[in-house]
């Protein structure tokens, strides 16, 4: 059995960032208030690496470096949303040397627990 995620209001909170819970059907009010700050940061966040680059480089230092360093938060960021998304987006995976759900059926089936009736039913629920 899996336990309580610590990521699971994933859903509703995309749901609001995307705007569609009943907003004012403006840009970056109501629903997309959230999508807007995102966006806001973004930008903020490019505006100052390419000032940081262009000071760096005036300086006779690696520009790009630095212009680098600047943005490593926000991809940190973008990538923690990104893994957020795909992990709860994911089934449950069965680890090397672990039973899987189809294995601990077929193993009641040979042991003879359930019908093949109830084998073919509950192996087409697992497949879903």
């Amino acid at each position: 059995m899996r336990g309580p995620h610590l990521f699971s209001n994933v859903a509703p909170m995309l749901h609001m960032m995307w705007g569609h819970h009943g907003g004012h059907g403006l840009p970056f009010f109501g629903g997309g208030l959230m999508l807007g700050m995102m966006l806001f940061w973004l930008v903020l966040f490019l505006i100052v690496a390419y000032f940081v680059y262009l000071d760096a480089n005036k300086h006779g230092m690696n520009g790009l470096l630095w212009g680098i360093l600047v943005l490593i938060p926000v991809a940190g960021i973008l990538f923690l949303i990104l893994y957020i998304v795909i992990r709860e987006t994911g089934g449950q995976k069965v680890l090397p040397g672990e039973k899987g759900p189809m294995d601990i059926l077929k193993e009641r089936y040979a042991r003879g627990e359930i019908t093949s009736e109830q084998f073919d039913r509950m192996s087409e629920d697992l497949k879903k």
